[in-house]
């Protein structure tokens, strides 16, 4: 089936408009990271399920760093793939954390994000900054939450209970803020990731294996200091596209 000439001329056009806003900096730090991501799955011989699942997943994040909607449709792939290699590796929490909670959020926030978009940019939702009391609620709950979770994990075996927990714990409050819009959801997934790259590590360590996911969990806590830092920008740059 042939293209006509305004189909193939609109397609050009969205493209375009796609990727103009791209800067210098995001367009390296996706190559560089993608090209790492190869290089080591034919070194250290990982899985192309890890491959796949850590390449989606840098794109995602990055997307989630520019506000774009699309964000979530890779990573609705990033998900699955994730929950089963995590399965593998006895990262019960991570796996349920995943297919439970990630999956429904992912599409929620095409939904809200849709909902909230910037009339004025494609694929561009609107930001918005959430209050001092809301920020410490948050703290506060995924404390206790992780202490909790933390003993139901160590009562079922899981590996490392108490960092699974804090991983697990820690992506759903980044989630539903992420959902949510609110600059904040930043500061959640840099320490997120900080202990995911903790529980990878020792995965690599002790099997030798899955290190594109270790490398994935690198570049979601290299976007999540870029993100905070763009969507600041954005906050004193361009106030239309930040609703408090």
């Amino acid at each position: 089936m042939k293209l006509n000439h305004k189909t193939k001329k609109n397609f050009k056009k969205f493209i375009i408009d796609y990727f103009k806003d791209w800067t210098v900096f995001q367009t390296i730090w996706l190559i560089s990271f993608i090209i790492l991501d190869f290089y080591l799955f034919f070194v250290m011989h990982d899985t192309v399920i890890g491959l796949i699942a850590s390449v989606t997943g840098i794109i995602c994040v990055i997307l989630t760093s520019k506000v774009r909607i699309s964000n979530y449709y890779f990573g609705i792939i990033q998900v699955v793939l994730y929950a089963y290699i995590a399965f593998q590796n006895r990262y019960y929490g991570e796996v349920i954390l995943n297919l439970v909670y990630f999956l429904p959020m992912c599409v929620a926030g095409i939904y809200y994000w849709y909902k909230n978009r910037d009339q004025k940019k494609i694929d561009t939702a609107l930001i918005k900054k959430i209050n001092t009391k809301e920020v410490i609620f948050w703290f506060l709950l995924s404390a206790i939450a992780i202490i909790v979770y933390g003993l139901i994990l160590k009562s079922w075996g899981g590996q490392l209970p108490f960092v699974d927990a804090s991983s697990t714990v820690l992506s759903i409050t980044g989630m539903i803020l992420t959902v949510r819009r609110a600059k904040e959801q930043w500061i959640i997934w840099i320490i997120g990731d900080i202990v995911s790259i903790s529980m990878w590590v020792y995965v690599l360590v002790n099997t030798g294996n899955d290190v594109s996911i270790l490398i994935m969990w690198v570049a979601f806590l290299t976007n999540a200091f870029y993100g905070y830092y763009n969507w600041r920008k954005i906050e004193k740059t361009e106030p239309a596209r930040f609703r408090k």
